[in-house]
């Protein structure tokens, strides 16, 4: 008969119910942990994929404000107005002049109002407004401010990123293979525990090489993402299925044997 965790002596299962809490509430912290430190990556308050995307590959984009009047959009928009507006979006005032009292109905504000909230407002008619338009409201600066500034965000220099790797791959790679071998150890059907180490093992590889990766390309930054959650997810059902067999109900077999 396999060795089996809940074959073993009381104090035994209770020793290791701790330590298996213990990587659980590891892998809370871990995750807390990187919203803090992520979170204003990109500039702006709250942990979106461009956090990721700032901190593994960088981000260098335009002002969307300025591309979209680039483009020639609203069509409607006098070129006087669009004039007025490139200016304003190109010097060091954005933030100042918004709405500012000296500049009356030239204020980029009053311009945007006349010209532009008929569709980008939050109320705005879906007679005169698409769908895409009322998702990106110009109704207050905050609104504004999102789209008006150029981003230019370098990614994490590679021997930052090297450095927590070294820290980061053989410690979270041991922890994996305890976590591994205390999963298998247990009567829960091997093709449930085998995937879930096959999962755990493929998504942290996935997930350490992306780091490397998507300072090439940003496509791994999704990759990162997608393996983390897998990773965070196969080991914290390994964890409960580790629990579980520590403290089930012994089967006849397991108690005929304990008595021999």
């Amino acid at each position: 008969m396999r060795f089996r965790l809940r074959q073993l002596h009381f104090l035994a299962r209770v020793g290791l119910t701790g330590l298996v809490l213990a990587l659980g509430l590891g892998l809370i912290s871990s995750a807390l942990h990187l919203v803090n430190h992520y979170e204003k990556r990109d500039g702006v308050p709250g942990l979106t994929l461009d956090d990721i995307r700032a901190a593994y590959h960088g981000i260098d984009s335009p002002s969307a404000l300025v591309l979209s009047l680039e483009r020639g959009h609203p069509e409607e928009l006098t070129q006087e107005d669009r004039a007025a507006l490139l200016a304003w979006l190109g010097s060091d005032r954005v933030s100042e002049d918004f709405d500012s009292l000296d500049l009356g109905d030239d204020a980029p504000a009053e311009i945007i109002a006349n010209s532009c909230l008929s569709c980008h407002a939050r109320n705005a008619s879906p007679a005169s407004s698409q769908l895409a338009a009322r998702d990106l409201p110009l109704e207050y600066w905050d609104d504004v401010r999102k789209h008006a500034f150029a981003r230019s965000v370098p990614a994490t220099p590679r021997e930052i990123v090297l450095m927590s790797m070294h820290a980061h791959a053989p410690a979270m790679a041991t922890m994996s293979i305890a976590v591994a071998l205390l999963g298998v150890a247990s009567v829960f059907p091997r093709w449930m525990t085998g995937g879930l180490v096959g999962l755990m093992g493929l998504s942290l590889i996935a997930d350490l090489a992306s780091w490397l990766l998507a300072r090439e390309m940003v496509e791994f930054v999704y990759v990162i993402v997608g393996a983390g959650a897998l990773y965070n997810l196969a080991t914290g059902l390994l964890l409960v299925v580790v629990v579980l067999e520590l403290w089930r109900p012994r089967t006849r077999a397991e108690r005929e044997g304990a008595a021999a």
